[in-house]
């Protein structure tokens, strides 16, 4: 990297005890590596050649001389663009595909029949639900390890025993006795 590749020159006071004309040290930029735009003018952040990482600098545009090294940073900052760009396009695809499986999936769970639409028989009633704001039962169907919801005012017309056989597990009785003890207590 020739006389491209420098910043400008740089007064610097090589012997503190002679009187000498200054001597002007050039500096010679190694390497773009960040750039960023501040205020509205671009700047680079540059490493300097024979200095360590601790002095590199941000440098704005117009003060630099090595038109090769800037081509190259923007060169390999877009094809790094382009490809973040690329793989945030696949994460998507991936993401939409994902999506539309799980869609799929749904679509094909609530087109296929449910409750008394299946065609099985009706074997017990396992527990009921009004959380829909309709009384619902979860029927258990004969011949199978499954499980649906249905309406109770379906399962009142197509399994009327299977409904009060529920009901009937669910009743409890007071007894006529405790009734006429509690009031003759009252009573006294």
């Amino acid at each position: 990297m020739g006389e491209s590749d420098t910043m400008g020159k740089k007064g610097k006071d090589n012997s503190p005890d002679v009187e000498e004309p200054e001597e002007e040290e050039e500096y010679s930029v190694e390497k773009i590596l960040d750039k960023r735009v501040r205020n509205g003018r671009v700047e680079y952040y540059l490493k300097w050649k024979g200095y360590g990482d601790e002095d590199n600098t941000w440098e704005p545009e117009s003060h630099l001389d090595c038109p090769e090294l800037i081509a190259e940073f923007e060169e390999k900052k877009k094809k790094e663009d382009a490809k973040k760009k690329e793989e945030k396009k696949r994460k998507s695809q991936v993401a939409d595909d994902a999506s539309k499986r799980k869609t799929k999936k749904a679509v094909e769970e609530d087109s296929r029949p449910r409750g008394f639409e299946r065609g099985l028989e009706a074997e017990r009633i396992i527990g009921a639900t009004d959380s829909s704001g309709e009384l619902m039962f979860l029927m258990k169907w004969r011949g199978t390890d499954e499980a649906d919801l249905v309406p109770a005012r379906q399962a009142n017309v197509r399994c009327p025993q299977v409904v009060i056989k529920f009901y009937e597990e669910r009743l409890t009785w007071h007894s006529s006795t405790n009734d006429e003890e509690d009031g003759n207590h009252e009573a006294d």
